[in-house]
């Protein structure tokens, strides 16, 4: 069973930075890309960043420059550098795998970005 746990999520006032972090449970991380999603209250979730398994990256246009997503297939985890964070940035995020054996979801971190 492929299971995938975020965490990193949190208050931060407008201007910070987080970092998530994707940990995935057995070996199927490397194989595979990854991807952030996230969804705000009364919106559909939307895909912020994906990053291939040899690297390569997209980025939603609302987050290009501030957020950056990478990979450490050693450590089966994923991540998501989040700077200069705005008010519209709050949402519960979460991390995806979509594999030949199935589409799987973390449960979601919580990001609020607050003054």
């Amino acid at each position: 069973q492929v299971q995938l746990v975020e965490s990193g999520g949190g208050l931060v006032q407008p201007g910070g930075s987080l970092r998530l972090s994707c940990v995935v449970s057995g070996s199927i991380f490397r194989l595979y890309p990854m991807a952030w999603y996230r969804q705000a209250p009364g919106k559909q979730r939307e895909l912020v960043a994906r990053i291939s398994s040899g690297g390569t990256t997209n980025y939603a246009d609302s987050v290009k420059g501030r957020f950056t997503i990478s990979r450490d297939n050693a450590k089966n985890t994923g991540y998501l550098q989040m700077n200069s964070l705005k008010f519209e940035d709050t949402a519960v995020y979460y991390c995806n795998m979509r594999t030949t054996i199935g589409d799987y979801w973390g449960q979601g971190t919580q990001v609020t970005v607050s003054s």
